[in-house]
Protein backbone atom coordinates (compact mmCIF):
# COMPACT_ATOMS: atom_id res chain seq x y z
CA UNK A 1 0.00 0.00 0.00
CA UNK A 2 2.98 2.43 0.56
CA UNK A 3 3.83 2.22 -3.20
CA UNK A 4 0.52 3.71 -3.68
CA UNK A 5 0.27 6.53 -0.96
CA UNK A 6 4.23 7.31 -0.56
CA UNK A 7 4.14 10.47 -2.65
CA UNK A 8 7.16 12.95 -2.09
CA UNK A 9 5.51 16.08 -2.91
CA UNK A 10 8.28 18.34 -2.26
CA UNK A 11 10.24 16.55 -4.71
CA UNK A 12 7.62 16.44 -7.44
CA UNK A 13 7.08 20.65 -7.16
CA UNK A 14 10.35 21.77 -6.68
CA UNK A 15 12.85 22.78 -9.03
CA UNK A 16 15.77 20.65 -9.29
CA UNK A 17 17.41 22.88 -11.56
CA UNK A 18 17.51 26.52 -11.73
CA UNK A 19 14.83 27.97 -13.76
CA UNK A 20 16.19 30.37 -15.84
CA UNK A 21 18.31 27.21 -16.79
CA UNK A 22 15.49 25.58 -18.14
CA UNK A 23 14.69 29.04 -20.41
CA UNK A 24 17.77 29.17 -21.48
CA UNK A 25 17.85 25.16 -22.74
CA UNK A 26 14.37 25.54 -24.14
CA UNK A 27 15.69 28.93 -25.87
CA UNK A 28 18.69 27.47 -27.06
CA UNK A 29 17.88 24.04 -28.22
CA UNK A 30 14.78 25.69 -29.75
CA UNK A 31 16.97 28.14 -32.04
CA UNK A 32 19.07 25.70 -32.80
CA UNK A 33 16.51 23.15 -34.12
CA UNK A 34 14.62 25.80 -36.11
CA UNK A 35 17.71 27.01 -37.86
CA UNK A 36 19.04 23.76 -38.60
CA UNK A 37 15.93 22.25 -39.92
CA UNK A 38 15.68 25.44 -41.73
CA UNK A 39 19.05 25.23 -43.46
CA UNK A 40 17.97 21.63 -44.74
CA UNK A 41 15.53 22.48 -48.04
CA UNK A 42 13.57 19.58 -47.79
CA UNK A 43 9.60 20.59 -47.37
CA UNK A 44 8.16 17.08 -47.04
CA UNK A 45 6.11 17.54 -44.01
CA UNK A 46 2.78 16.48 -45.09
CA UNK A 47 1.23 19.59 -44.60
CA UNK A 48 2.66 20.51 -41.54
CA UNK A 49 4.35 23.85 -41.18
CA UNK A 50 8.20 23.90 -39.65
CA UNK A 51 8.07 25.82 -36.86
CA UNK A 52 4.27 23.66 -36.09
CA UNK A 53 6.73 20.40 -36.62
CA UNK A 54 9.55 21.79 -34.52
CA UNK A 55 6.81 22.89 -32.11
CA UNK A 56 5.17 19.40 -31.19
CA UNK A 57 8.36 17.55 -31.22
CA UNK A 58 10.43 19.51 -28.48
CA UNK A 59 6.60 20.08 -26.52
CA UNK A 60 6.04 15.94 -26.72
CA UNK A 61 9.57 15.53 -25.91
CA UNK A 62 9.68 18.05 -22.70
CA UNK A 63 6.43 17.01 -21.34
CA UNK A 64 8.23 13.03 -21.40
CA UNK A 65 10.64 13.80 -19.70
CA UNK A 66 8.65 16.02 -16.97
CA UNK A 67 6.07 13.03 -17.09
CA UNK A 68 8.59 10.17 -16.83
CA UNK A 69 10.57 11.67 -14.46
CA UNK A 70 14.17 12.61 -15.94
CA UNK A 71 13.54 15.86 -15.04
CA UNK A 72 12.46 15.29 -10.81
CA UNK A 73 10.45 18.47 -10.94
CA UNK A 74 7.24 18.73 -12.50
CA UNK A 75 7.92 22.60 -12.58
CA UNK A 76 11.17 22.72 -14.32
CA UNK A 77 9.33 21.12 -17.54
CA UNK A 78 6.31 23.30 -17.43
CA UNK A 79 9.25 25.70 -17.63
CA UNK A 80 10.81 24.36 -20.08
CA UNK A 81 7.45 23.47 -22.27
CA UNK A 82 6.19 27.37 -21.71
CA UNK A 83 9.68 28.52 -23.39
CA UNK A 84 9.19 26.22 -26.46
CA UNK A 85 5.69 27.44 -27.09
CA UNK A 86 7.08 31.14 -26.46
CA UNK A 87 9.43 30.74 -29.05
CA UNK A 88 7.19 29.37 -31.31
CA UNK A 89 4.22 32.53 -30.51
CA UNK A 90 7.28 35.03 -30.79
CA UNK A 91 8.57 33.66 -34.48
CA UNK A 92 4.88 33.13 -35.83
CA UNK A 93 4.17 36.73 -34.27
CA UNK A 94 7.50 38.18 -36.12
CA UNK A 95 6.53 37.07 -39.27
CA UNK A 96 3.33 38.36 -39.02
CA UNK A 97 4.75 41.97 -37.82
CA UNK A 98 7.57 41.72 -39.96
CA UNK A 99 6.41 40.72 -43.53
CA UNK A 100 10.44 40.93 -44.46
CA UNK A 101 11.17 38.70 -41.91
CA UNK A 102 8.74 35.64 -42.98
CA UNK A 103 10.78 34.31 -45.18
CA UNK A 104 13.43 33.91 -42.75
CA UNK A 105 10.95 31.92 -40.81
CA UNK A 106 9.10 30.15 -43.76
CA UNK A 107 10.67 29.51 -47.33
CA UNK A 108 8.86 31.02 -50.02
CA UNK A 109 6.71 28.94 -52.55
CA UNK A 110 8.58 27.88 -55.51
CA UNK A 111 7.16 27.82 -58.70
CA UNK A 112 7.78 24.05 -60.19
CA UNK A 113 5.54 24.22 -62.95
CA UNK A 114 5.37 27.40 -65.65
CA UNK A 115 3.17 27.39 -69.11
CA UNK A 116 2.96 23.36 -68.81
CA UNK A 117 7.07 23.16 -68.28
CA UNK A 118 8.47 21.55 -65.85
CA UNK A 119 10.95 24.00 -63.74
CA UNK A 120 13.59 21.09 -63.66
CA UNK A 121 16.15 22.83 -61.47
CA UNK A 122 13.61 23.86 -58.96
CA UNK A 123 12.81 20.45 -59.05
CA UNK A 124 16.19 19.15 -58.45
CA UNK A 125 16.76 22.04 -55.54
CA UNK A 126 13.70 20.38 -54.15
CA UNK A 127 14.44 16.80 -54.63
CA UNK A 128 10.91 16.02 -56.68
CA UNK A 129 10.87 13.66 -59.67
CA UNK A 130 8.53 14.07 -62.31
CA UNK A 131 6.74 11.00 -61.09
CA UNK A 132 6.26 12.89 -58.11
CA UNK A 133 5.07 15.88 -59.23
CA UNK A 134 2.42 13.81 -61.57
CA UNK A 135 1.04 12.27 -58.38
CA UNK A 136 0.68 15.11 -56.81
CA UNK A 137 -1.18 17.13 -59.34
CA UNK A 138 -3.04 14.16 -60.19
CA UNK A 139 -4.15 14.68 -56.50
CA UNK A 140 -5.31 17.91 -57.36
CA UNK A 141 -7.50 16.76 -60.20
CA UNK A 142 -4.99 17.71 -62.85
CA UNK A 143 -3.81 14.75 -65.00
CA UNK A 144 -1.87 16.41 -67.51
CA UNK A 145 1.03 19.38 -66.90
CA UNK A 146 0.36 21.07 -70.64
CA UNK A 147 -3.12 22.28 -68.88
CA UNK A 148 -0.70 23.50 -65.92
CA UNK A 149 -0.84 27.53 -66.04
CA UNK A 150 1.52 27.07 -62.83
CA UNK A 151 2.11 24.80 -59.56
CA UNK A 152 3.99 25.99 -56.58
CA UNK A 153 5.72 23.73 -54.11
CA UNK A 154 4.45 25.88 -50.83
CA UNK A 155 6.41 26.40 -47.54
CA UNK A 156 4.78 23.04 -46.41
CA UNK A 157 5.59 20.80 -49.26
CA UNK A 158 2.17 21.01 -50.49
CA UNK A 159 1.68 21.50 -53.92
CA UNK A 160 -0.73 24.36 -55.29
CA UNK A 161 -1.69 24.06 -58.60
CA UNK A 162 -3.60 26.77 -60.86
CA UNK A 163 -4.90 25.80 -64.47
CA UNK A 164 -5.03 27.40 -67.31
Amino acid sequence: MDLFFNVQWKELFTPDAPLLESVIRGTIVYIAIFFLVRVIPNRQMGGVGMNDMLLIVLVASAATNSLAGEHKSITNGMVLIATVILWSYAFNWLGFKFPSLLRLFQPAAKVIVKDGQMQEDIMQKELITEEELKGKLRRQGTDDIAKVREAFIESDGQISVIER
